[in-house]
């Protein structure tokens, strides 16, 4: 499910965040379904629960998930719009580091080969 890099320079919260977003997004988390217990998540990951509660208000903020009192938190039903939002942010990144690179005096076939690496243009995983 969940799993926490400690090397990785983002704080945990913000993995946890982003590893949620990431399966919603991608289907792997159904819509309105509902996510672990603050208490429980944090027992499985063996880390502190507020950094769990930290990383499902980033979610909320987001529009990843939405919190029913009493109930718990859940897994927004608008999937395909964060996926289109997602989508748009990584298209204006690229456009910004490929004009870096174009300046830097890279040309279309490297530019190609770092979007689409050998074994992906040759239907290779």
């Amino acid at each position: 499910m969940l799993h926490i890099d400690y090397r990785d320079g983002r704080p945990i919260y913000e993995q946890v965040a982003d590893s949620f977003e990431r399966m919603a997004i991608c289907g792997a988390l159904a819509p309105d379904s509902q996510l672990p217990s603050v208490r429980q998540l944090a027992m499985e990951l063996s880390i502190n629960p507020n950094t769990i509660q930290r990383a499902y208000g980033e979610l909320e903020k987001r529009g990843v998930v939405y919190s029913v009192k009493g109930k718990g938190n859940f897994i927004s039903a608008d999937c395909v719009t964060l996926r289109e939002r997602r989508l748009q942010e990584l298209e204006t990144e690229i456009t910004v580091r490929a004009k870096e690179a174009r300046e830097l005096g890279a040309d279309d076939q490297m530019l190609i080969s770092w979007v689409i690496p050998t074994g992906i243009k040759e239907g290779k995983p």
